[in-house]
């Protein structure tokens, strides 16, 4: 796979990223749970101070069949950034062309030439063919942490707000 194959999104190319954004939901088996729109994408990726980056994997015809959506992260014990990937999805017509490992390749050069600590991601429990495939290419396991959660009412009195039950 080239390196052409891979770069990073342009605005023009919100509404398929949002499109494969729900088929990983589909995938993942939580198909209504994505709440995102295209403008909410759009200024998360390119608005005056954008929240996250995309990168997306071209097919051989130039089509956009997947992408990889990260942000920084700060280690207080590193005392440097790193790289958190928050999806990686490729299209199932798509794989097998090299296309999901040259998303993590071309996210590991950033983090080399940016001088960040890590690159780290979640898996899915069930998703064993990823875990072996992060496993191929030299990722571990972090199984001491468990990831804790606040949302929804829950966050919104945590945060002492009256409107506890008001939808975000």
């Amino acid at each position: 796979m080239t390196h052409d194959a891979i770069r990073p999104a342009t605005p023009a190319e919100v509404p398929v990223i949002l499109a494969l954004v729900r088929e990983l939901a589909a995938y993942e088996k939580e198909p209504d749970a994505v709440e995102a729109t295209e403008q909410m994408l759009h200024e998360a990726l390119f608005g005056e101070q954008p929240a996250a980056h995309c990168h997306v994997a071209l097919n051989p015809a130039g089509q956009v069949v997947g992408f990889a959506l990260w942000y920084v992260t700060f280690s207080t014990w590193k005392g440097r950034a790193g790289l958190w990937l928050e999806d990686l999805f490729v299209r199932p017509e798509a794989r097998g062309l090299g296309l999901g490992k040259a998303l993590l390749q071309e996210l590991a050069r950033v983090c080399v030439d940016r001088g960040y600590a890590r690159f780290e991601w979640w898996v899915l429990d069930w998703n064993v063919s990823a875990q072996g495939f992060y496993k191929s290419l030299g990722a571990r396991p972090e199984d001491a942490w468990t990831v804790w959660r606040v949302d929804g009412d829950a966050l919104r009195e945590l945060a002492g707000t009256e409107e506890a039950t008001a939808e975000l």
